[in-house]
């Protein structure tokens, strides 16, 4: 067991390795390094099916955590693929990077993309771990992690098009979408992609070492909380929205979807 989760994290590495560095030279043609989203979604479905045909596992348990990745990843990658990539501008937040890195910026960028595939290697692990279990029959905890899953994946997948609805009419550039589960959350996109990883770690639980991988959820509230996530996110919308975000600040809950905060008037 223990070679052949050595051999398959070998590949697995050069696989997201070879993805992004093909990613990176289409960006330097197309100076939008937006793309890189795109290659973090699509690498974390292309690793849970390279696990699927390496692995020895128990069919029926493969093919749920595999359609699970697989679900959330290419929904997501090429959700902002057609959103976020083709036809549009640099993000924002790339732009941002490009201001502040000042130079050397194609090196800075192919490290940036090959961090990301480390990134996506290390948050393999449930899937990796699910693959390897040779147990016959599925425990609670498993069919536990696949109903939290469903319900975060469609979460995730309403808040993605209710932004999307929103930002497609025209009379909304430049104002804050309030549309749906985004006028309980500022982030309900995040909120729900949170679960998700929740969820793969409660069915990799249930397999030996899967414990190990309750790391995977945490490294995600990591970054939608600190790294590139609700930082980035909110202060490239208070450059582009202003005073619109700050009171949609003070309304709405940050993360969690709650109920909407009443503004004082000053008297």
């Amino acid at each position: 067991m223990l070679a052949m989760a050595v051999q398959m994290l070998g590949a697995g590495l050069a696989l997201v390795f070879g993805v992004m560095t093909i990613l990176w030279l289409i960006h330097l043609r197309t100076r939008n390094a937006g793309i890189v989203d795109f290659g973090w979604a699509l690498n974390l479905g292309l690793l849970a099916l390279l696990y699927f045909f390496m692995s020895e596992g128990e069919a029926l348990r493969k093919t749920l955590i595999t359609a699970m990745a697989c679900l959330w990843s290419f929904r997501l990658a090429f959700y902002l693929l057609f959103t976020r990539y083709l036809g549009q501008e640099e993000e924002g937040r790339y732009r941002e990077l490009r201001r502040k890195w000042k130079t050397n910026l194609n090196l800075k960028f192919f490290v940036f993309f090959q961090a990301q595939a480390l990134l996506d290697w290390v948050l393999s692990a449930p899937f990796l771990l699910a693959c390897l279990n040779s147990k016959p029959k599925l425990a609670t905890l498993e069919w536990f992690g696949l109903g939290l899953w469903l319900i975060a994946f469609l979460g995730e997948t309403l808040a993605d098009w209710q932004l999307h609805q929103f930002k497609s009419d025209r009379r909304n550039h430049g104002k804050t979408c309030r549309a749906g589960l985004w006028n309980y959350s500022r982030h309900p996109n995040y909120f729900f992609e949170s679960l998700i990883w929740v969820a793969y770690f409660v069915f990799a639980a249930a397999s030996p070492y899967g414990w190990i991988s309750i790391y995977c959820p945490l490294l995600i509230l990591l970054a939608i909380f600190k790294v590139t996530g609700i930082p980035a996110t909110e202060a490239q919308a208070l450059r582009t929205k202003g005073e619109d975000y700050r009171n949609y600040q003070r309304t709405t809950s940050m993360f969690v979807p709650w109920f909407k905060k009443q503004l004082r008037t000053a008297r």
